[in-house]
């Protein structure tokens, strides 16, 4: 075997690397986190700690000039964004079906409804075109989330929702550092939510950030979702005093974790910058095979670079997306689908035929008559069925030579073709031969169980 065979069938891997360690803190960062540790400073009820309002007038300023609020996680973001604006029983929340469960899971816990609009097939964003179709009576806002850290139609997301008198909410977990005509993604609406997890982009540990132009929704969410002694801090409103009370979410963010932010705020930039240029040679690479579509690039609209997306095509390969996958991952690129179905067929939305663990939503659902089962939504599932994503989150440092040779393993799969196509219809003989044997063995332990004539019971 050599290197013109494929790693899959016992060839030599064409782009064998050690990832970078993701995430990374420089050593002011360590030593910051630690002398909070040290010092025994492991709870901040808000601004009246110092690194609290040091990480929030950091995020403030990134974000020009916006409220900011942190978070224990991506999703207490965009619940307390949610909560902010008020939005809860009898609302209805159009959102993405094509994503993490989190966009999902904050609207349910409002007690609002999702409503599922359609997504492009091939970058897997919301559909502007599916949103008016989506809006009825109840209807309160838009929750848009930036996959893969692509940037949606923000422009025509708002024009749609300004002209319905809604709410906007950007969920911008995969894409700090993603920009609209240079201005960064979580700028576009009345409140945006980021996690902040340790595989995000701006990776801490495990924490979360709400960024809103309005000053009352950021004071809303932070007496829903943290301490009551926020009522004391600077420029909150007199109206809402008599209602700080500790009936709250703890959503709140320890000092110790949000220490981790200045430097990765610093680094922020430069690794998004890198990741472009990264994905930017690693696209152009691959461009020209037949086997996957990439998405067309937009005019002003920058990514984040957290994921690259692209969708298979299996006429032109001839094989299983499964089997490209293995291949690739014996390369050296790791590819694989990030979304496994999408949202509106997931079990525990289906409150008609649902017999697992009771989900607090279901009556709810039940009530609405809400039955997520009857939308047709072609984009997601076209997207679903052909979707295949390699993760760019540790190539923060230029890598050009290494995408190279990544994009060379699409080449070298597509010369290998053949070879393939007999390696998959033999691993379909042997699953198959393998299913009749399971078939069998379960057919002869019910013969021989089986009770007899005679000693059936009458």
């Amino acid at each position: 075997m050599n290197s013109t065979t494929l790693a899959l069938l016992g060839g030599t891997p064409i782009a064998p690397h050690v990832k970078p360690q993701f995430p990374a803190f420089d050593r002011a960062t360590i030593r910051a986190a630690t002398s909070l540790l040290e010092r025994g400073e492991t709870v901040g009820l808000g601004r009246s700690n110092a690194t609290i309002a040091a990480v929030e007038k950091i995020i403030s300023a990134y974000h020009g000039g916006r409220q900011a609020l942190v978070l224990g996680s991506g999703h207490a973001a965009l619940m307390s964004a949610l909560m902010g604006l008020e939005i809860g029983p009898g609302d209805e929340v159009i959102t993405t079906p094509y994503t993490w469960g989190a966009s999902t899971s904050c609207i349910l816990a409002v007690g609002a409804l999702p409503v599922f609009a359609d997504v492009d097939p091939v970058t897997g964003l919301l559909d502007p075109a599916g949103i008016e179709g989506a809006i009825t009576p109840k209807t309160k806002a838009v929750l848009v989330v930036h996959i893969y850290g692509q940037p949606a139609d923000m422009p025509a997301i708002n024009r749609i929702a300004r002209r319905r008198g809604l709410f906007v909410i950007e969920d911008g977990s995969h894409a700090h550092g993603a920009t609209i005509n240079g201005r960064v993604v979580g700028n576009f609406s009345d409140a945006a939510g980021f996690s902040c997890m340790g595989g995000k982009l701006l990776a801490t540990a495990e924490a979360g950030y709400l960024v809103t132009p309005h000053k009352d929704v950021f004071w809303k969410a932070a007496m829903m979702g943290q301490h009551y002694g926020r009522s004391g801090e600077e420029g909150f409103p007199e109206k809402l005093k008599p209602f700080a009370d500790s009936l709250v979410y703890t959503f709140r963010l320890s000092p110790v974790i949000a220490a981790l932010f200045p430097g990765q705020f610093r680094r922020l930039d430069a690794q998004v910058k890198a990741r472009q240029e990264n994905m930017a040679v690693l696209a152009h690479g691959i461009k020209d095979c037949p086997a996957v579509i990439l998405p067309t690039p937009r005019r002003g609209f920058a990514s984040a670079c957290y994921y690259l997306t692209m969708n298979f095509n299996p006429d032109a390969a001839g094989i299983a997306r499964e089997t490209f996958c293995k291949a690739l991952i014996a390369e050296g690129v790791g590819a694989w689908p990030y979304v496994p179905d999408g949202i509106h067929h997931w079990r525990r939305l289906q409150w008609k035929r649902y017999d697992g663990p009771k989900p607090f939503w279901l009556p709810w659902l039940e009530a609405a008559q809400t039955d997520y089962t009857a939308l047709d939504l072609p984009g997601c599932d076209h997207k679903i069925e052909h979707a295949i994503e390699i993760c760019c989150v540790n190539y923060y440092k230029p890598a050009h030579a290494l995408m190279k040779r990544m994009a060379a393993a699409f080449a070298k799969i597509m010369d290998n073709l053949p070879a393939l196509r007999a390696y998959q219809h033999e691993q379909e003989r042997a699953r198959a031969k393998r299913d009749s044997r399971i078939v069998a063995a379960a057919k002869r332990a019910a013969a021989a169980y089986r009770p007899s004539k005679t000693n059936r019971t009458r």
